[in-house]
């Protein structure tokens, strides 16, 4: 009568024989299944280069352009595993990788909600025209050139050479001013003049200024002027034109030059630009008061 090491010993050498058989009758499927593995490696390989050539013709950012490459590539490998784990009849196997990776994936979306909206909006914003690499853009209280875009944040210099940082998700839910969008952008400056100034002068001698210190741009209105109010102490006036600008920093140094040639009319020709005036309503009682201990001291 056999013992039970003798049994176990047995029952493992079964064991092993089975499996032993099992290995060489699915030699075929195991050769077939390592090399469709191999050739999904080898497709992967050539798609991703391809897929790239081709988003080359796009204008999406080079970092978006990589990652869909690789994402492509990624799907070419998982479909040849798949299609392995089909020849090697591991059906099982199979929907039980299915299985943990929806509840893995389920786990990691609701972990990384915030990374995962951060990623879905960097992708998106590669595909906005409006936004690229080189343009100077205004958002989220920041302004600067795009330097720039991966799947985390964009990445804006500003005009004192530091770098910001903007979530992309950020980016995507609040408005955007691109001043690279268009190749002329237009001066605004308000400034007053005393009541008693010439006001048809003051307007001949604005525009005439204008004209002379920037280039005009066909099609577009000479110099716009208007008087908007009667001021607490002057006329204020608005003179609009336009210039050739791509960026905000060219817009301010016009108008700062605008403001200087102005000034330098205006000094010229005898024109004040009046400091603000506040009236003060003193009682006569508080006025004596006042002169009273004054003259006391």
């Amino acid at each position: 009568m056999k013992s039970k090491f003798e049994t176990a010993f047995d029952e493992m050498l079964n064991k092993l024989n089975s499996w032993f058989d099992t290995i060489i009758m699915n030699l075929p499927n195991l050769a077939l299944g390592l090399i469709v593995f191999i050739i999904s490696l080898f497709l992967a390989r050539y798609i991703r280069k391809g897929m790239r050539r081709v988003l080359d013709r796009s204008s999406l950012q080079d970092s978006m352009k990589n990652l869909l490459a690789r994402i492509t590539a990624v799907a070419v490998v998982l479909l040849g595993l798949f299609l392995v784990l089909g020849i090697l009849n591991l059906s099982k196997a199979l929907n039980t990788v299915l299985a943990g990776a929806g509840v893995a994936g389920l786990a990691v979306g609701l972990a990384l909600q915030g990374a995962l909206a951060n990623t879905y909006s960097g992708i998106v914003l590669s595909m906005i025209k409006q936004v690229k690499f080189g343009d100077w853009i205004k958002t989220n209280g920041y302004e600067g050139e795009v330097v720039d875009l991966n799947l985390r944040a964009l990445t804006l210099k500003e005009i004192d050479n530091n770098l910001v940082y903007i979530p992309n998700k950020m980016v995507i839910e609040n408005p955007i001013k691109n001043y690279s969008t268009t190749s002329q952008s237009r001066v605004i400056l308000e400034c007053g003049v005393a009541y008693n100034s010439d006001l048809n002068k003051v307007r001949d001698l604005v525009r005439e200024t204008v004209v002379s210190h920037f280039d005009f741009i066909e099609g577009k209105e000479e110099v716009i002027f208007l008087y908007k109010e009667f001021g607490g102490s002057s006329i204020n006036f608005e003179v609009r034109f336009w210039i050739n600008s791509t960026s905000a920093l060219e817009l301010a140094k016009a108008k700062s030059e605008a403001m200087i040639q102005i000034k330098a009319a205006f000094d010229k020709e005898g024109i004040e630009i009046p400091f603000p005036i506040r009236t003060l309503n003193i009682p006569k009682d508080t006025l004596e008061e006042l002169s009273g201990k004054s003259n006391a001291s």
